[in-house]
């Protein structure tokens, strides 16, 4: 008879977590809500139990639906926190209890949540990180539209603006990441029968972020994520052989160019991060130059703060951040990229004119392109369009 390979799985995250001092992290990736992410927390916690692991569920969201509530049965769940906001009691998971109680494995659902103001962390993802960091193992779930870089991306396929999201970077430290897949017409039909959402939701559902050709865009990307991130893991045999050397990063270098503009800043960044990731790239860095007329006492405070916000994504995404004053942009830009040895500027072009109107004019992605087609350097340009 073949094994389980749930229990494979189990066994494998098992070895790492004798093997680390650190806390190991393991992470289910779904495509959309619906594909069975909690199940599969929760048959893994069954399976770790069997095999004599502690293991408790830190926080878990059932939607009420008959197929997960069962798979509570027999598992340890620590009670929720109450707190109080706004003249509202809310719960949250306690994660004072849970560093208190040491489990060796901590089962965290919905980790791109937000917590409560007044909780320890802003966001959930944050608290699973401290709890690794105190030597105490996570098993969590996500969907794929959460993830940062992608924002934009699927912003375009559902039209749906998803405000709560995770740093990618979470997601390449972690040993495991698993794939929670499920065909388009599978997870339609699953919702059709009322198991993903009320009945009342469900037309609303269907016409908007659960169209099959979204739904199908999505998978892509859930898919793409979990092969691209396999491919960089080092990964051990069943024997527990030694690991196997990580693919070697090749020598690109990209250099992600932004100015104050909000909006133009965030999709370059996020762009330069997948293209960094697809590469595997030697580094990459976000230039942002600063002229004259975006000094402190020119530009708003609004702003400001944009533009500081933008440099923090790009440092969670794993970006270097270089920030230059030069009234010749199109100069610091080629001079930076010289000394950084950058292969690919990626810069931004508006959708509001035609493409070769834009290219044809004066601009400073205009002159940056005119500048590199006659440097004689090995470089290229990568348009990012918003």
């Amino acid at each position: 008879m073949q094994p389980d390979p749930r229990d494979q799985s189990a066994e494998r995250f098992l070895r790492l977590v004798q093997a680390k001092r650190r806390g190991t992290l393991k992470v289910y990736l779904g495509l959309a809500a619906g594909v069975g992410k909690t199940f599969r927390l929760l048959q893994e916690a069954h399976e770790l139990r069997q095999h004599g692991v502690d293991v408790l569920l830190g926080y878990i969201e059932t939607h009420g639906r008959p197929g997960t509530v069962a798979e509570l049965k027999d598992l340890p769940l620590l009670p929720r926190k109450q707190l109080f906001y706004k003249g509202r009691a809310l719960e949250e998971m306690d994660l004072d209890g849970i560093v208190q109680r040491r489990p060796q494995v901590v089962v965290v659902d919905e980790l791109a949540h937000s917590n409560v103001p007044g909780s320890r962390h802003e966001k959930r993802w944050q608290d699973v990180e401290y709890l690794v960091a105190q030597g105490i193992s996570v098993i969590t779930a996500v969907n794929v539209q959460h993830l940062e870089s992608l924002h934009d991306q699927v912003l375009r396929i559902t039209g749906t603006d998803v405000t709560e999201r995770i740093p990618d970077q979470l997601l390449k430290q972690a040993d495991e990441v698993v794939n929670v897949d499920l065909t388009v017409g599978e997870l339609r039909t699953r919702l059709e029968e009322g198991k993903i959402y009320d009945p009342a939701k469900v037309p609303t559902a269907l016409a908007n972020f659960f169209q099959a050709e979204n739904l199908l865009q999505l998978r892509r990307l859930a898919v793409r994520e979990v092969a691209q991130l396999l491919s960089r893991q080092v990964e051990s045999d069943a024997g527990g052989a030694p690991a196997v050397a990580a693919p070697r990063r090749n020598d690109d270098r990209l250099l992600a160019c932004i100015n104050s503009n909000s909006q133009a800043a965030k999709e370059i960044i996020r762009k330069t991060s997948r293209l960094a990731d697809r590469f595997s790239a030697a580094a990459w860095y976000v230039l942002y130059v600063q002229t004259g007329r975006e000094t402190a006492d020119r530009i708003g405070l609004a702003t400001q703060r944009h533009l500081l916000n933008n440099l923090q994504l790009a440092t969670e995404l794993g970006a270097q951040i270089l920030r230059v004053k030069d009234d010749d942009v199109v100069g610091a830009i080629r001079r930076v990229a010289q000394e950084k040895n950058a292969t690919l500027l990626v810069c931004g072009i508006t959708r509001e004119k035609g493409l070769w109107e834009q290219l044809s004019r004066r601009g400073v992605t205009a002159d940056l392109l005119r500048a590199v087609a006659d440097d004689g350097r090995d470089v290229d340009v990568y348009l990012v369009t918003y």
